[in-house]
């Protein structure tokens, strides 16, 4: 069972890309900020936990930590690089690819209802591809489909390049608008990794497929299909499944903005030797689609990641087939399962778009759950030794203080 400290956002690669890959206005109000009392009492291990990030070069912080002792919010560093003010608590930010989880609770969902087999050809469902017979609907989940990542892979030590991700090329793209299909024949264009099923690699047109093959199922946009079964129903639409209340999540589509509260962010890069530092808090994230696209709030990510491990979104055979890891990598489908840093298991996925990178674990019944928001800033982010220490320091302040369940 893979350690989380050392899986910061599953993969080597997508830790390592952390605020430096895309991997990656709003109709309904925003969340009510928890109270400044509330976010000040006590916890000075989880300030401190918060301020060791800002010190390796986080811009800034949000964090919500729910446990025995309650529910307690902070932030940390600054919210716009140049001013003084910290974080919004109740901020919006790009959640990256903990987009995924959500995107493959709907998947289980259609499957609870008979509409999507777990282990039927995805090539059934979406046959304008040609895929090969051989993926099934859990083999995207799980990323053991061995199709190629478009955003650039890097497999058995061998770098391949996708579409525009990082770098100048990317700062220069980052308001193109790209197509679902479009990233889909661009990955199948460049072969397949390996044979269905024989190895596990991370990649992101997987949940591309994933959320093409929510519409094709189901009728309506991966959008809609989000807001009617997790995030909340339009008035007068029906209310089963009961969707959470989100109010602070939303699907952007290509629109480049974050509305309602929020802390910018920057990316720090090279450029012919250079270094640089840009303002991407706004981008279109149509390159990252279902893979990586939505935006969120601490308060949304808890309700929603506490309701999935409590077994409120997801009958109980399915979310144990959610949370099976896969024996390389600790991959469920959507989640991932790994060891606390005082033992015990817990449940994760972190993600990260350029600019902004998200913390989300759980322990197995929801009940002790640690959400954070970091924005990247105009400095080099040392993912070797000093992220992974803070992440570690962050991880025992709160699953240490009291047992983590498993």
């Amino acid at each position: 069972m893979p350690r989380v400290v050392r899986r910061a956002a599953v993969p080597a690669l997508v830790v390592s890309l952390l605020f430096g890959a895309a991997t990656p206005g709003m109709a309904a109000p925003g969340n009510a900020a928890v109270p400044e009392a509330a976010a000040e009492q006590g916890r000075p291990e989880l300030r401190e936990a918060m301020q060791t990030f800002v010190d390796a070069g986080i811009a800034g912080m949000q964090l919500r930590v729910r446990d025995q002792r309650g529910e307690w919010v902070g932030s940390a560093g600054v919210r716009k690089l140049g001013e003084t003010a910290e974080p919004p608590t109740n901020g919006r930010f790009r959640i990256g690819s903990n987009t995924k989880t959500f995107v493959a609770t709907v998947v289980l969902q259609l499957v609870a209802e008979g509409k999507v087999g777990l282990d039927a050809p995805v090539a059934g469902y979406l046959p304008q591809f040609k895929l090969d017979e051989g993926i099934t609907v859990r083999m995207l989940l799980q990323h053991t489909s061995g199709l190629f990542n478009y955003t650039g892979d890097y497999y058995k030590g061998k770098p391949m390049p996708g579409l525009p991700s990082t770098g100048q090329e990317w700062v220069d793209n980052r308001f193109h608008t790209y197509q679902p299909e479009e990233l889909v024949r661009f990955a199948l264009a460049r072969g397949p990794l390996f044979t269905p099923g024989d190895d596990w690699n991370y990649s992101n047109t997987n949940y591309v497929l994933a959320a093409l093959l929510i519409e094709n199922v189901t009728g309506r946009s991966y959008a809609e299909e989000m807001q009617r079964r997790i995030l909340r129903s339009p008035a007068g639409a029906p209310q089963q499944p009961r969707p959470l209340g989100l109010s602070g999540t939303e699907v952007p589509g290509t629109r480049t903005g974050i509305s309602g509260p929020h802390s910018h962010g920057y990316y720090h890069y090279q450029d012919a030797g250079q270094p640089k530092t840009v303002d991407v808090t706004r981008q279109n994230p149509s390159l990252v689609f279902a893979a990586g696209d939505m935006i969120s709030t601490t308060q949304d990510l808890q309700a929603f990641f506490s309701a999935l491990m409590s077994g409120k979104l997801l009958p109980a055979p399915l979310l144990a087939e959610m949370r099976r890891p896969h024996p390389k990598s600790g991959f469920g489908l959507g989640v991932v399962q790994g060891t606390g840093p005082c033992g015990g298991t817990l449940y994760l996925h972190n993600g990260n778009t350029i600019g902004y990178g998200v913390l989300m674990y759980s322990t197995p019944d929801g009940s002790k759950t640690l959400i954070a928001s970091l924005t990247g800033g105009n400095t080099e982010i040392d993912l070797v030794e000093q992220y992974p220490k803070a992440l570690d320091k962050l991880l025992k302040a709160v699953f240490c203080g009291g047992q983590a369940a498993g």
